[in-house]
């Protein structure tokens, strides 16, 4: 079976531990990005922030991917938000499904950027860059995440000005939400691009190091005292991200011991 062709149905056994699942809807944003929506399964429980390993049914041994569910717990779908990488052995086939179209999950979903990884504190920040807010997608349309910090925080950095709409919608979805729009009224969005002009710009590692988000949105600096702190995207910035929150006095911590941030390192954009 061709490798080029996804859209069509299995033509052999669904693995054993997989969901095989309907496309529902289909957006691209830009050339290098698009999200999609899949069926959900009922057995399927997640928490929030959590990520599945996503395939797709072309060919016999299908190569799986780590994807953050970017829609909350409760939703009735599964979102997810991709990069196009060309020559990529999954994005170079994923990119071009519709709605219709079959994509394989693995069964098990996990990750460390849950709510039940942090400390209770007063505000939570999280670091995205790129694809890597799809996991905050997730978070900040759950109750949870309002019930447990007064103050939620959502920092997302893109090459170019395009490439930040995703993030933008989601925040404006959230506070419009019949669930969370209430308590979400809080939510503060701070987005900046490294190549094109917009108002706010700079990786947000130089940003923090100079006080400018804090001067931006009017909050103090980061203290292991009321912040907390997840972060999401590439392997640098997950380093200097780490690097910056240690330098505040943060202490990474994980599902199995939580402490002040948290760090997904199985996403990368």
């Amino acid at each position: 079976m061709s490798v080029d062709v996804v859209h069509m149905k299995p033509d052999f056994p669904i693995p054993t531990g997989v969901f095989a699942e309907k496309v529902t809807s289909v957006q691209h944003y830009t050339d290098r990005l698009f999200k999609f929506r899949i069926t959900r399964p009922a057995s399927l429980r997640f928490r929030s922030g959590e990520f599945m390993m996503i395939g797709l049914p072309n060919a016999e041994k299908p190569v799986y991917r780590a994807y953050s569910v970017a829609s909350p717990s409760w939703d009735e779908e599964l979102e997810f938000y991709s990069i196009k990488v060309p020559g990529g052995p999954l994005t170079e086939h994923l990119q071009k499904i519709e709605v219709g179209d079959t994509v394989l999950m693995r069964k098990k979903p996990t990750g460390t950027l849950v709510n039940d990884a942090l400390l209770p504190g007063k505000r939570l920040w999280m670091f995205s860059t790129g694809t890597g807010i799809a996991p905050f997608a997730s978070l900040i349309r759950d109750p949870e995440t309002y019930e447990k910090f007064d103050e939620v925080i959502v920092t997302h950095t893109c090459r170019e000005v395009a490439e930040l709409t995703y993030g933008q919608e989601l925040v404006a979805a959230a506070k419009d939400d019949p669930l969370v729009g209430e308590i979400a009224q809080g939510l503060k969005l701070y987005c900046t691009t490294t190549r094109e002009d917009y108002p706010f710009k700079g990786r947000i590692t130089d940003l923090m190091a100079s006080g400018k988000v804090f001067d931006d949105l009017g909050v103090p600096p980061i203290s292991p005292e009321t912040d907390r702190g997840m972060i999401c995207g590439s392997m640098e910035m997950l380093r200097d991200t780490k690097a910056a929150l240690e330098g505040f006095g943060l202490t990474e911590g994980s599902n199995s011991r939580p402490d002040t941030f948290v760090v997904e390192r199985a996403f990368v954009d």
